[in-house]
């Protein structure tokens, strides 16, 4: 037998008081002479023996009494040998896994102790050196252990534990506690089959309420569990020790403006939220853009706004922003309060202005297009002006052309398309794709209510007006009524101050368009009830039908002023495909990447230069990806933890880049209730031996609570209960056994 708290047995020192008590009283009265007390002396031998009897039998249970107490506060055990005779675990030996929260919360300091994470580690180097021979132990991270291991190491010296447990690093992109915590107690059960060594599972973590919690259900195994022991070891509280909860974090930021061009405003938005339990006024954002890259340019700060911010509330904050060059641009919007947790302070986002536009013209047979490739070829080269690189082919060559290398595709009234045109052309546009669509004489309805239909739009009824042929056709019989101005086509086109006066060409011929879903929207509309510009939405990308071919003999809005600015403005919508802000990832998790386009390939097919991720501190991760049409799907499965902007290169060349950012979740660092937490992981591992270390018992304890549950079998509970019985037996012989009447 050995004892968990051996100095707790100098108490078996008091069993001397009851002795010392009982010899006071024995001690011998003055003898005194008296007449009258002559038949006393006649008392029977027998009678003073039975007094004697129960002194020393109340001496006994008070002595035994006060030893038992005492040997129960010094928690005795069995010995291994000894505690398998009677049901116990037979060995020592024990089989741990420790979890060690590593998410950006344990980052944050409390007190005087430094962070919460390297206070983890520290108890958790504390327990991994109290190993036995023949221990071993697990070690697991909710976030990675951030050295490249997978957490199924084992561990079966104190020294490499330690080591092991110090190179944990904090990492974004945590999973739950308890998910982490389910996965470790399945690797001890599978790692002890037997069940013959006891099994002991040690958390240590801040308690972060947001990251405690596993949407997914998973089935328990609660058997398997049974001789599972768990510790919770919460870090971080204790009063005036305890980490600061209060955090405000920009939780999104996006790009409002569909259509960004150099040297024009572009608006965006960015979402504030306070987490903390104080009121904020005044809290500033800023808005910054440039490169953040060694050797690359510094960010410059383009806008700030304030905002009051109550306890729990979101607010969204306005930033309008004018970009000076082409190409993809890093931004970031970031707060100036400061809060106890930095690492949320600043979101990154991409600010995308095309350095051109390619865009692919089908003409139809007889269908003059001059006035579009005009148009388009109008755009200067600099980096004030648009720039579109046009190619035109013929309705025939359309089938043999590799859309996915255009930002847009212009169809001027074709008069037929096949039907393995209209599914690479509706492909396309589901890819990201746009698609400006004119009608024209001779076309053949059906084929294009066909392509409609594949996008999800309405169909073209017939015809209003005249052929268009000749002078005496050309008879006025509609004109603009009303133009969503609000919609993002129109950004900046329009005077607001002149009560947004739109010209109004004249229309001698127009097809009439009925719409068919919510997906589509009439952005022009005529004074015959027809839309003259429809927009409809598909996949990734979107079309507009423009219900007049651009020629003089549908109307005269080829030679109008507005005629070029509704053109730049439709290929400016289409070609961005929402690809204004690029794209975001959320650091730690899994994702993909759509990337228009392919490289070149091999003679088998194979990509020979693929897509690189080149991180903001130059890390280069080469990601799964495979082809599909007209793109390349990138898999990044969560490797990706460091915040920032990555470009996506082949080879040398810069094919666009992707924002990484945290998950809005770990910004609320609010913990838990202790118990709460404990209850959650009892419920997951299926478990009721889920234990809370905290005070002195996960400060100082903790080691040796470690060899309580794996020495043998605990007997403080029966030496108390030892305890409490001798003290009922002694007051029941001093009560009623009453030798002296006899």
């Amino acid at each position: 037998m050995s004892f968990l708290n051996p100095w707790m047995l100098m108490g078996l020192a008091a069993a001397a008081v009851p002795i010392a008590v009982h010899f006071f009283n024995l001690r011998r009265p003055r003898r005194v002479d008296f007449s009258s007390l002559a038949f006393v002396r006649q008392v029977e031998e027998r009678t003073m023996q039975r007094l004697n009897i129960k002194r020393w039998l109340l001496l006994a249970l008070r002595v035994l009494a006060v030893a038992c107490l005492a040997l129960a506060f010094a928690r005795p055990v069995l010995s291994p040998e000894i505690a398998g005779t009677v049901g116990a675990p037979a060995s020592g030996n024990a089989a741990m896994s420790v979890v060690v929260d590593n998410s950006l919360s344990m980052t944050r300091r409390s007190g005087g102790e430094g962070p919460l994470l390297g206070q983890a580690k520290a108890r958790a180097a504390a327990l991994a050196g109290q190993m036995q021979p023949g221990d071993d132990l697990r070690l697991s991270a909710t976030a990675g252990r951030g050295d490249g291991s997978t957490g199924r190491a084992s561990y079966r010296n104190a020294g490499a534990a330690r080591e092991a447990v110090k190179a944990v690093e904090a990492h974004p992109g945590a999973e739950p506690l308890v998910r982490t915590a389910r996965r470790a107690a399945r690797r001890l059960a599978s790692a002890d089959r037997a069940g013959a060594r006891a099994r002991e599972l040690y958390l240590f973590t801040d308690l972060q309420k947001s990251t405690l919690a596993d949407t997914l259900a998973e089935s328990t195994d609660a058997e398997a569990n049974d001789n599972l022991r768990v510790g919770l070891v919460p870090v971080g509280g204790g009063g005036a020790g305890e980490a600061s909860s209060g955090n405000v974090a920009v939780t999104d930021v996006t790009v409002e403006s569909r259509i960004v061009e150099v040297g024009q405003p572009a608006r965006l938005t960015a979402t504030l939220r306070n987490f903390g339990d104080e009121t904020l006024e005044g809290y500033r954002a800023s808005v910054y853009l440039g490169e953040e890259r060694s050797g690359g340019e510094s960010a410059e700060r383009l806008a700030q706004a304030t905002a009051d911010l109550a306890p729990g509330e979101r607010r969204t904050v306005s930033f309008t922003v004018t970009p000076r060059r082409r190409g993809w641009l890093a931004g970031r919007v970031e707060t100036e309060g400061g809060d106890g947790f930095p690492a949320d302070d600043a979101r990154h986002f991409i600010l995308h202005v095309p350095r051109e536009r390619r865009v692919l013209i089908v003409r139809g047979q007889d269908q003059p297009a001059e006035y579009v490739e005009l148009a388009l070829a109008s755009g200067g080269a600099g980096e004030g002006g648009s720039v579109f690189q046009t190619q035109t082919l013929g309705a025939g060559q359309l089938a043999g052309a590799n859309l996915s290398t255009y930002d847009a595709v212009v169809l001027v009234g074709p008069q037929s398309l096949a039907s393995g045109t209209r599914q690479a052309l509706a492909r396309y546009v589901d890819s990201g794709g746009g698609l400006l669509l004119f009608p024209g004489s001779g076309m053949a309805r059906a084929d294009y209510n066909a392509l409609l239909d594949r996008l999800g739009g309405g169909e073209i009824t017939g015809m209003s007006g005249g052929s268009g042929d000749g002078e005496g056709t050309r008879r006025p019989i509609a004109s603009f009524e009303r133009v969503d101005t609000d919609h993002p086509l129109f950004e900046g086109v329009f005077d607001q101050a002149r009560s947004q006066r739109v010209e109004r060409p004249t229309l001698y011929r127009v097809a009439d368009y009925a719409a068919r879903s919510g997906a589509e929207q009439a952005l022009i509309q005529l004074s015959n009830g027809r839309p003259f510009l429809q927009e409809i939405r598909h996949g990734q990308g979107g079309a507009l039908f423009m219900a007049a071919a651009p020629n003089e003999r549908w109307s005269d809005l080829p030679t109008r002023g507005l005629f070029v600015p509704l053109l730049y403005r439709s290929l400016f919508y289409l070609s961005a495909s929402g690809s204004t802000a690029g794209d975001a990832l959320i650091a730690g998790r899994a994702g993909e990447l759509r990337v228009r386009g392919g490289g070149r390939t091999g003679s088998d097919g194979s990509e020979r230069e693929p897509l690189r991720l080149v991180g903001p501190e130059g890390q280069e991760v080469i990601p799964p990806q495979r082809r599909l049409f007209g793109a390349t799907l990138i898999e990044t499965s969560g490797q990706l933890r460091t915040p920032g902007v990555y470009d996506v290169r082949r080879g040398d060349r810069l094919v666009r880049r992707v924002a990484l950012n945290l998950d809005p979740a770990e910004s609320d660092v609010r913990p838990a209730a202790a118990d709460e937490a404990a209850d959650r992981l009892a419920e997951a591992l299926g478990t009721d031996d889920v234990r809370v270390l905290a005070g002195e018992d996960g400060r100082r304890g903790l080691a040796r609570t470690l060899r309580a549950g794996r020495a043998g079998m605990e007997l403080w509970n029966v030496f108390l209960a030892l305890a409490l019985a001798l003290l009922v037996a002694e007051m029941v012989v001093a009560k009623y056994w009453t030798p002296e009447e006899a």
